[in-house]
Parts: structure tokens; C-alpha cells; sequence
């Protein structure tokens, strides 16, 4: 007897699995994702310069980068390690930091309102309209500005010429009234320092400036930019948070890794990449370019000469001299007076923007890393002067492998500024929507791609994906609660039909298209249709089969649906929950009394109020005890969270939900019902008008409708006894079709009048 067992044969591949392919900056198309160590993916993101409150921008990028990693880590299963930068130390930090601490100190050394704080503000005033506001319009005087101020096409082409230049207006106009203000109060002899700071305050953004250009020289000491920095730090991450955005592996800060960009620059020079002018290092964009296996601007070459964009990445307090070619860019930048500054062998100075994250990503992920990501105006000069820097440091021919840049974010089709008055902080946002519908305004565009960012796509696309997760999880989950509660009983049938084939097919091709979609770099607008098709066949599914339901099918369709909504970042809750999660409202730690009651006491009275009826007996017992079940459902449970659907069986279908989403489902319920009748109302009205004019024109007998005055003067010459013409004015006699013509006026004019007269004696009884 044989003990071998018999050949086996490996299966053939129907169907290959897709490949992960990403948009990759670095060669303007889609390229197969290959991690250069297993599973391990080194990922570098360009974090915030930390100087003001977070805004729009800030979400788009963050919370995108945080979808993009959730799919590598929780779909995609790759271990990647996520380093994020702050800059702390920057131009736009110091300018903000060193103004503030001159504006503390002043309005700390003032200690009354007197004519000298009036004049100062006075002049800093006339400083900032003829600089910031009147530039390039000095012979008009501010009252001749106001007036033109409000001639929108004259604003217009001012914005032309200076897209802030609202804001600086609005700023000189607030700053007046506090100044005007200030003053009357002097003359009313009010000289309290209360009033004094009130000016101060109102006249804030003017201040700021003058003191500045006064005594900037004097501000040097590091930790006064790093305090600013520090505070609004917090504050990014804690908006971080309340997107629901992952914390970064890593967080490195630019003034704490000063020492180590102080050793990677003077490699760069050693190298024979850079250059020292005046006490500060550039970067020899030139002579990197033309040595062999490399290239500058690898994203954006063409971006090369930007005078624009290369001026705006040096920042505003960079020196415009002692470079070799103009698209040399700053390591280090000796520091001027009013900047901090730290020591170096070229002088006291400070980081250039773009070395920081160079020297950090090195420093932490080493000569090459397998993914950089950040906003797309980025690309040039800043990463494009990134790669340039580290490739010359670390000698080699690639530093990144794959570039990953977020879309342009525009708000009602414009691009957000301050300027424009569409610039929306994360608080501000927050409190209009929630994180989970600003992650859904996301998801539902590609992450390369501008996005639109509108009220229309918020209350329109969003809302109502949204809604269609809630009720299909909703109405799983009550399934599920209905069949625990009655217990699990065969009934001799396997339930495995047909319909249950398809659904199960649907749901395999979903599971496939859903890869697919990610795997095309990440589509998620594609991802999300599939989830939202492969919820709606369940439905349809749902309401097709009734009590010979497969709940094990649509659970396992639901459990999957809600798992991929989770990877995404939309959920809360336990992983294993059924659904993506809820947003809790109110306490979580309530005690057993405090949570039953409510419900005990509705139903209580409900029962209360049922007896009576019963007991009662009376003719509309029956209908009163139906509308008190109609009550419960529509009125006493709805506050309570509690929704019933009616269901064939004459057995409710229980779905909690939340109290907000069904009040407000009733109220819009009520609405329509309200407009329904309204518009109901509104026909009848309509047809009994219409009649009322049909009476109307009946009111005249028919012998007199072909007669004057109702007919002119002369237009019939003779009519028989009944009033109907026979001749025209001239005499003639009618022709065979006017005979006809008049003749079926006249029977119609007949029965209207009969129908008068049937009115006029129904009306008068």
C-alpha cells in the first residue's frame, strides 16, 4: 500500500493583484512604489513655520498627509517611520516675535493717557497710511481715500498693485478710530491706564511697525522668537488633534539642531558646493549643476530663473548681495541687527530655511529616504533646494525616491489670503463642521489635485455621504439588535438564495475595486464610490428580502465598509465596532439612573396614558390609543435618541441615533409636510379661482354676447331672435365658416350661462 501523497500542482493566478503606484513629483507621473527596505519606508514631511494660528492650508496638507499614511500603514501594512520638522527660527517668526516684544514693553512702560502717547500714535499712524496705505497716491489725503474706498473698481486695481492692501487700509481705519477716540477722552479729562491700553490695542498693527523700525537693534536674544514659536507649536498640534491627524514618529525643531547644520554647511563647502560672502554661506547652484550626476531643480527646472518664487523662498529679511548667480540661495545668513543669532567659523548667524530640513531628515533618516512629502508650493525652491543641498552633502546621485505634493487649496473657487477675507483659521472651521466631514471634503478629491473647498460641497456632497454611512449603519446595527433580542432560532431555511450570491459577488468586487483605487495612487474620490455603491446594493438588498434576510452577509459587508472608513481616519471608537464610529456627545461616565430614567419615565407615561384610554371604552378609544403610538414615535422617543421604523411585521425596527440628526429629520419631515400642504392649499385655491372666473364669464346672457357693448359698434349688421348675427357691419350676409364660427361661440356662451345661473341659486339658498 501506497503512503505518498499524490502530486500537487501550484494554482494559476486569475486574476493579478494590483501594484501600488504613486504620483511622484520628482518624474510627473505615476510610478510603482518600491520601499528600498522590506517593508520598512522612511517618510520625511515638511511640517509648519510656527508664527500664527492654523488655517485652511494647514488642514488640507496635514490632514491629506495623514490620510496618505494611514493607507500605507493600516491598508498597505508597510512600517513607516514619519518624521515631521517645525521651524521655529524663521523671517517671518522673527519679524512677529521681535514686533510683539517691542509692543509688550511699550505698552508696559506706559502708564496714563497723555498727549505724548497721542502723538506717538499720531505719527506712527501718518507713517504706515503714507507707506503701507497712500503708496504711489501721495497727493491723496486718507478722507479723499476713504471716499474712494468705496468704489469697488478703484479697490480693485489697488488690490492689483497690492493684494493686502485691504488689509492695510482696514488696519489704518481701525487704528483712527481708536486714535479719535482716545482723544476725546483726554479732552473729557479721562487719563486712566485702562484707556491708555484700549489706544495701544486699537492701534496695535501700526505700532508694531514704528516701534520696530526705532528699535529693532536691540532685540538679539533667540528665546524671544523661540517663545512665539513654542506657543504656537501648541496650538498647531492641538488643532492637529482635533483633525484626528496622527502624531509624527519624529518632531525635530530647527533650534535644536543648530549645532548639526552648522557641521552639514561646512561640509557643503568643503565639497566645493558652496562659498562664504560677508558672513554668510551660499549654495553654488552653478557649479552643482554642471558637475557630473547632478542636477538643480530637479522638480521644477523650469522655475530656475523665478526671480519671484526665489525671493519670496530667501525670505523677507534675506541680503539681495554677495551672490554669484541669482538663483544661489542661502545655508547660513549672517545675522543683522534685531535678528538672533548663533555662533559659527563664519560668524554669528543663523539657518537659512531651506538647510533645516535637509540636515534633519539626514540626521534622523540618513542618506536617502523613500518618500518627502508636503504642499505643492513647496516644490520650488524649497525642495528643489533641499535636494540640491543634501546631495551635494551626502555625495549621491538621488536623495529622495518618491516626492509626494498636496494640491492648492481654494475657498468658493479662490485662492485663500488674508487679503481677500477668505482666510479661515481650523478653529474657525471647526465650529461650523466637523473634523470628520472636513476629512470627507478631503477624501472625496485627489490628494494631488487642487481642491475647491465650498459651502455648496460642505452641505451638499459631504452631508450627504455622511448621512448615507449614518442610516446604513444605523439600520445594521438595529437588525442585529432585533435578531439578539429574539434569539437565534432555525427556521429550516439556509437563506443562501440567490440575491445572496449577488450580494456576496458585489461585495467581492468591491473589496477588489477598492484596492485598485488605492493602489492608483491613492484614489480615494474612487475608494469612497465604491463604498458608497457597494452601501447602497446592501440596501436595496435589505428592502428586498425582508424576514429572509442573510444578517451574517450584511454584517460582514457593513464590518468591512466601516473598517475601510476607519483607515481613513473618519472613526471613533473600538476597531471591532460595527460602523465607523460615533461622535459622543456629552458625558460618558453617566450612572445607570441618569440613563435609564429618561427613557422610563416616556414610557411610563406612554402606558399611563394608554390604560386611560382603554379603561375608558369610549367610541375613539381605538384611534386614541394609534395616536398615542404615533406620539411615542414621532415626538416622546425622538429627544431621547430613539428612532422606530414600522415595519410588514407590525414589530418596530429600534436604530439609536443621534437626538440632533432625528429632531432635525422631523423638523425637515414637518417642513416638507408643511410646504406640501401649503402647495396642496395653494392648487385648490388656484382651481377655485380659475372657476370663479369660468362663473364669471358665464354671468352674460348668450343673446347679448354678439351685441354692443360687448361686441363694437358695427361689426354685425343683423341677428335672428336668438341673438345671433346673421349679416356683418356692411350688411353682407356671414359667410358658411363665420355662421359656424359664431354659432359654436354662441352654444358655449350658453352653457356657461346655465352654469351661472345653477351657481347664482345654489349661492342664494
Amino acid at each position: 500500500m501506497s503512503v505518498q501523497q499524490p502530486p500537487w500542482s501550484a494554482p494559476n493566478k486569475v486574476v493579478e493583484e494590483p501594484v501600488l503606484k504613486v504620483y511622484n513629483s520628482l518624474t510627473k507621473s505615476k510610478n510603482e512604489f518600491v520601499a528600498r527596505n522590506g517593508r520598512h519606508v522612511k517618510w520625511y514631511n515638511c511640517g509648519p513655520t510656527v508664527y500664527d494660528a492654523s488655517h485652511m492650508g494647514h488642514a488640507r496638507n496635514y490632514v491629506t498627509q495623514d490620510i496618505l499614511r494611514r493607507i500605507m500603514t493600516d491598508y498597505f501594512g508597510y512600517d513607516v517611520h514619519f518624521v515631521m520638522n517645525v521651524t521655529d527660527i524663521d523671517d517671518k517668526i522673527i519679524v512677529r516675535a521681535r514686533q510683539n516684544h517691542l509692543l509688550e514693553g511699550f505698552k508696559s512702560q506706559t502708564k496714563s493717557l497723555d498727549s505724548s502717547l497721542l502723538e506717538t500714535v499720531r505719527q506712527s499712524w501718518k507713517s504706515y497710511v503714507r507707506t503701507r496705505v497712500n503708496k504711489g497716491r501721495e497727493d491723496e489725503a486718507w478722507k479723499i481715500l476713504t471716499q474712494l474706498y468705496t468704489n469697488t473698481q478703484w479697490k480693485q486695481e489697488c488690490l492689483k498693485r497690492d493684494e493686502k492692501f485691504d488689509m492695510h487700509y482696514t488696519a489704518a481705519r481701525r487704528s483712527l478710530e481708536a486714535l479719535i477716540f482716545a482723544e476725546k477722552q483726554l479732552l473729557a479729562g479721562e487719563k486712566n491706564l485702562v484707556v491708555a491700553h484700549e489706544l495701544i490695542d486699537g492701534a496695535k498693527d501700526i505700532l508694531a511697525l514704528s516701534l520696530d523700525s526705532q528699535y529693532m537693534a536691540t532685540v538679539t536674544d533667540p528665546a524671544i522668537s523661540r517663545k512665539l514659536a513654542a506657543f504656537w507649536e501648541e496650538k498647531f498640534f492641538q488643532d492637529m488633534a482635533r483633525l484626528r491627524v496622527r502624531e509624527p514618529d519624529t518632531v525635530t525643531r530647527v533650534t535644536e539642531y543648530v549645532p548639526e547644520i552648522v557641521a552639514f554647511v561646512d561640509k557643503i563647502v568643503k565639497n566645493g558646493y558652496a562659498y562664504e560672502s560677508e558672513g554668510s554661506i551660499y549654495f553654488d547652484t552653478v557649479s552643482f549643476d554642471g558637475a557630473d550626476g547632478h542636477s538643480y531643480a530637479k522638480l521644477e527646472p523650469w522655475s530656475k530663473g523665478n526671480r519671484e518664487l526665489l525671493e519670496e523662498g530667501e525670505g523677507s529679511l534675506a541680503s539681495r548681495t554677495g551672490r554669484r548667480s541669482p538663483s544661489d540661495f542661502a545655508l547660513w545668513k549672517a545675522s543683522k541687527p534685531g535678528e538672533p543669532s548663533w555662533p559659527s567659523p563664519w560668524g554669528p548667524g543663523r539657518p537659512g530655511w531651506h538647510i533645516e530640513c535637509s540636515v534633519m531628515a539626514s540626521a534622523i533618516l540618513g542618506d536617502n529616504m523613500d518618500i518627502h512629502s508636503g504642499g505643492i508650493d513647496l516644490a520650488f525652491p524649497h525642495h528643489d533646494n533641499e535636494i540640491a543641498q543634501s546631495e551635494a552633502y551626502h555625495n549621491c546621485p538621488s536623495w529622495v525616491n518618491y516626492f509626494l505634493h498636496t494640491g492648492h487649496l481654494h475657498i468658493e473657487g479662490l485662492k485663500m489670503s488674508k487679503s481677500l477675507k477668505n482666510f479661515i483659521t481650523i478653529e474657525e472651521i471647526l465650529e461650523r463642521f466637523t473634523a470628520r466631514q472636513l476629512r470627507l471634503a478631503f477624501l472625496t478629491q485627489l490628494w494631488n489635485a487642487k481642491v475647491d473647498f465650498s459651502e455648496s460641497l460642505m452641505t451638499g456632497e459631504v452631508k450627504n455621504l455622511e448621512m448615507t454611512f449614518n442610516n446604513f449603519f444605523t439600520t445594521i446595527k438595529a437588525l442585529k439588535n432585533q435578531t439578539t433580542a429574539a434569539g437565534s432560532v432555525a427556521d429550516g431555511h439556509h437563506n443562501f438564495e440567490e440575491q445572496e450570491q449577488e450580494l456576496l459577488v458585489s461585495f467581492h468586487q468591491s473589496q477588489s475595486a477598492f484596492r485598485v483605487a488605492l493602489c492608483d495612487s491613492f484614489n480615494t474620490p474612487t475608494a469612497i464610490d465604491v463604498l458608497r455603491d457597494l452601501v447602497s446594493r446592501t440596501n436595496v438588498y435589505i428592502n428586498s428580502r425582508g424576514k429572509q434576510l442573510n444578517l451574517k452577509l450584511v454584517e460582514s459587508t457593513a464590518q468591512w465598509a466601516g473598517r475601510m472608513l476607519r483607515m481613513f481616519g473618519l472613526g471613533e471608537g473600538e476597531i471591532s465596532e460595527l460602523g465607523w464610529g460615533q461622535v459622543l456627545e456629552g458625558a460618558v461616565n453617566s450612572n445607570r439612573d441618569e440613563i435609564l430614567m429618561p427613557y422610563l419615565t416616556t414610557l411610563s407615561a406612554f402606558r399611563d396614558r394608554v390604560r386611560q384610554a382603554a379603561i375608558g371604552k369610549g367610541d375613539s378609544a381605538l384611534k386614541n390609543i394609534l395616536s398615542l403610538c404615533d406620539k411615542l414615535r414621532d415626538v416622546d422617543l425622538v429627544p431621547l435618541g430613539v428612532a422606530l421604523d414600522d415595519q410588514e411585521d407590525g414589530k418596530a425596527l429600534v436604530k439609536l441615533v443621534s437626538p440632533t440628526d432625528l429632531i432635525k429629520a422631523r423638523e425637515e419631515k414637518r417642513a416638507f409636510a408643511e410646504a406640501k400642504a401649503s402647495k396642496k392649499a395653494a392648487q385648490v385655491e388656484a382651481e377655485r379661482l380659475k372657476r370663479l372666473q369660468k362663473i364669471e364669464k358665464g354671468r352674460m346672457p348668450p343673446h347679448d354676447m354678439f351685441r354692443p357693448p360687448n361686441v363694437l359698434e358695427g361689426t354685425y349688421g343683423s341677428w335672428n331672435e336668438d341673438g345671433i348675427p346673421l349679416t356683418d357691419g356692411e350688411s353682407k350676409e356671414l359667410s358658411k365658416n363665420q355662421a359656424k364660427k359664431v354659432r359654436k361661440d354662441y352654444d358655449n356662451q350658453a352653457k356657461l350661462h346655465m352654469e351661472f345661473l345653477d351657481w347664482q341659486k345654489n349661492n342664494a339658498s
